[in-house]
Parts: structure tokens; C-alpha cells; sequence
């Protein structure tokens, strides 16, 4: 499979004159994540995060600093959307990442560099492309057990998903950036023992903690793309949480899958972590079980075996009302590595085109639920609480079987590997509001 090279831009030792990446927990210099932001209501452009400050990609294009093809890659990125720059694919990314990383790492550029820079907390952030289809998996194997196990004890997985990566079209026009208030849906429920539904708002909103994989370079319809090339059509990774109503779900789901449950509210970070950014995090997918299935041919790569998995850490915290209001951080219910994933990315790529099916620019992927092995690892409060049987309770007494009224939720993420430094995602969050939604 096609991987990104690691480069000058990886080198520990490089720093930047923008002193707040040095040693920032998300955005140093080594990450250069691309986005969309405005300040003051604006007009949306593109930017490149670096420590507290976003690099305006509109005034660089226009700076004359930069020449031939990566002045039009820079153009490309202005925006106010990244499609452009993604259908450009990994060499387009990389020369707007080389040099973007030697203005910032150059004092000698500062003075011309640093008029383009807004402060990250006077921007507003916009979805970084439009996104025309959105896709979401279940590659999280202990989140697929320890769901099944909850309706089916005895066969917690379906006979399909050791053989196929297990998939369902989501809905694109309602994915929100990070920051978008969470209106809790009304929708039809059924209670076990009751005779007929009833409507009304979702008694079990929960969230989901993701990876969003965008598409660089789309294929032609007609033209699968083979897991071997699967990397030069992925342009980078966020956070993604598929905000989901449990209640609905258990009711509608069969037999055509998530629907209401899911469609009113998909919440992703802002910053597209790049597939170059990421090459020094990339490790072996962890080992199948003895005697599970080997895939099918069009699903294997040695290369991607060997390293298509991330040396990613997820986060989930959960903040009330109420801890918010005493001045209360976010306590984590939810720590693991995002190797947890039984099916790659590539491997998601190669079988949502194995039939021909067309990938454009800019569409997201969802990987499914993330899940640890350990209870102190699940990605969802429907596993946390057993389905509510066992709520938890918060540092100020509450208890929660899953979300309510004013309940503030985030995801965040972290790369770390040996020799290299650190990168994060930011942060993926929402406000629970209640009030339901009219019919």
C-alpha cells in the first residue's frame, strides 16, 4: 500500500517561531493540520493550525511567497472549502506542507509570515470541505461484541463480520464541526413489553467515538480501487462522534439498519490530520485470532498489514451542567487505542469500491465505535452502563445512564511514537439540548 514518507517536516528538532507551537499538545510545528475557519462572520478561507494561532492560506496565496505548484496548491487550500486541495491528492498536500513548514520554522520569514496569522480563539471553524456522501462502519470489534452480547449473548457477532467490513450510508447534510449545540431528536420508541410505539424525544442519546477518514482522490464509477492503492485516495483523519438514539435504534433497525438514530446529528473535529502527518504514527494491524477467516484477496495487503493500524490514544470526557457551572473540567469515562479496529482503513476504502461504487473529494468516512478490550476503554455510554443497568456516577454525585440536558461531551485524540513528537486532533464537541424535535 502507498504510505507517506516521512520527511524533514517530521524532525523532532525542528521548531517554529511561533512560540505557542512549541511543545503544543495538538499543533506544533510536526502537524500542520488543514481547515476552514472565519473571523468575525467573514468570508470561511483556508488555514493550517499551528500552536494557538491558525495560518490564513488566503493571504499566503496571495503573499508571493510562494511559486509554481505549490502557489496553486495554496490557492486550492483559500478556500472557503478543501475540495479542491484533496482532489489535488498527496502531492498537492505535501508541497503545501513543505513549505508552509519552512516559513514556519524560519525566523528570517517571520516578519512577512506572522501578519497572516489569526488567533485561533477569535476564529470560527467550518466544516473543511463539502462533504457529498458520508459512510459510516463497525470496524470496532469490541464494540461490536459487547453490543451484540447485550441482545445476544450466545452470538454476540453476526456470522458477516469476520468475513466483510460492515457498513451503512449515513447522511451528509447533517455533519456539523465540532461546537454544534446537540438538539436532542424526537423520533418513535417502543418499550419491550408495550404493545405499540410511542413519539417523543430519545430517553437514551448516547455518542459514539470515531475516527473520520477523508477522501482524497476519488475513482471513477465502474473502477474499484485496489487496497494496494487505497492509500493515495485517503487525505487524512478527524474525530467523529455519530450522536445516537438508542431507544430509536432498538425499534427501527430492523431489517434495514440505522435510520432516525442516527441522521440528525454527526459532529466532527475541524482540522484534517493529513496522511503525512500521521506517517510516523503508522504500526502493524494487531494479529487475527487464531482461526478466524483470512479475508478475501481483494481485502489483503501485506504492506497494510504491517502498517496500516495508528499509534493513536482516544479520550472521551463527559462535563454536566452542573460541573460546568462549578467550574469543573471534564472527567474521562473513556481511554484506548484507536488500534482496536478489526478491519483498516484501507481495507474500508477497497471494499466500499469493490463494486464499483465512486468516492469523490471531500466524502467522510466513519470508522464505527472504538472500543478497548477494558471497561475502562468503551466508546459508547451503551456499553459504559450496560445498556443503563449500571449507570456512573460523576464527580459531583450525578448519575448517568446516558446523556442528558446540558451534558457537554468531547473527544479527543493524541499520537505519540518513539523519537518523534506528539500530535493531537483538538477537540470534538457538543452541548446537549433538550426540548425535543416537533413532528
Amino acid at each position: 500500500m502507498t504510505r507517506p514518507a516521512i520527511d524533514e517536516t517530521h524532525d523532532p528538532s525542528r521548531m517554529s517561531w511561533v512560540e505557542s507551537a512549541n511543545g503544543h499538545a495538538c499543533f506544533p510545528i510536526q502537524n500542520l493540520p488543514l481547515g476552514v475557519f472565519s473571523v468575525a462572520g467573514d468570508t470561511p478561507r483556508g488555514g493550517i493550525a499551528i500552536g494557538d494561532s491558525i495560518l490564513d492560506l488566503n493571504a499566503l496565496a496571495a503573499s508571493q511567497l510562494l511559486q509554481g505548484q505549490v502557489q496553486l496548491v495554496a490557492e486550492a487550500a483559500a478556500g472557503p472549502h478543501l475540495n479542491a486541495l484533496l482532489e489535488m491528492g498527496a502531492l498537492g498536500r505535501v508541497a503545501l506542507r513543505t513549505a508552509v513548514s519552512d516559513l514556519l520554522s524560519n525566523p528570517g520569514q517571520s516578519a512577512r509570515v506572522k501578519p497572516m496569522l489569526v488567533a485561533a480563539s477569535a476564529a470560527t471553524m467550518h466544516l473543511a470541505a463539502r462533504i457529498g456522501d458520508y459512510t459510516d462502519f463497525y470496524v470496532g470489534i469490541h464494540h461490536a461484541t459487547n453490543i451484540g452480547s447485550l441482545f445476544r449473548p450466545d452470538n454476540p457477532l453476526l456470522p458477516n463480520y469476520k468475513h466483510v467490513p460492515i457498513g451503512y450510508h449515513g447522511r451528509a447534510s447533517s455533519v456539523r464541526p465540532s461546537g454544534t449545540p446537540v438538539q436532542r431528536p424526537s423520533g418513535q420508541r417502543k418499550a419491550p413489553n408495550a404493545e405499540v410505539p410511542i413519539f417523543g424525544p430519545t430517553q437514551k442519546l448516547d455518542y459514539e467515538l470515531e475516527l473520520g477518514v477523508w477522501v482524497g482522490p476519488g475513482n471513477a464509477l465502474g473502477q474499484p480501487i485496489p487496497i494496494g492503492e487505497a492509500g493515495e485516495h485517503i487525505a487524512g483523519l478527524c474525530l467523529l462522534n455519530d450522536w445516537s438514539a438508542r431507544d430509536f435504534q432498538a425499534w427501527e433497525y430492523q431489517p434495514l439498519g440505522p435510520f432516525l438514530a442516527k441522521n440528525f446529528l454527526t459532529t466532527i473535529s475541524p482540522w484534517i490530520v493529513t496522511a503525512e502527518a500521521l506517517a510516523p504514527f503508522r504500526i502493524p494491524q494487531p494479529a487475527r485470532p487464531a482461526g478466524d477467516p483470512h479475508p478475501l484477496p481483494y481485502l489483503w495487503d501485506e504492506d497494510d498489514q504491517a502498517h496500516g493500524a495508528l499509534g493513536l490514544t482516544l479520550e472521551v470526557g463527559l462535563r454536566s451542567k452542573a460541573m460546568a457551572d462549578a467550574g469543573m473540567q471534564v472527567h474521562r469515562i473513556g481511554r484506548g487505542p484507536a488500534s482496536n479496529m478489526y478491519w483498516t482503513i484501507a481495507q474500508m476504502v477497497a471494499h466500499h469500491t469493490c463494486n464499483g461504487c465512486n468516492l469523490q473529494a471531500g466524502d467522510l468516512l466513519g470508522t464505527g465505535t472504538i472500543s478497548a478490550s477494558t471497561s475502562d476503554g468503551l466508546g459508547s455510554l451503551m456499553e459504559i452502563t450496560r445498556n443503563a443497568s449500571a449507570p456512573i456516577e460523576l464527580p459531583t454525585g450525578e448519575k448517568r445512564a446516558f446523556l442528558e440536558g446540558g451534558d457537554e461531551l468531547t473527544l479527543t485524540a493524541t499520537c505519540e511514537a518513539d523519537g518523534f513528537v506528539s500530535i493531537g486532533f483538538g477537540e470534538c464537541t457538543g452541548v446537549v439540548q433538550d426540548g425535543g424535535v416537533a413532528p
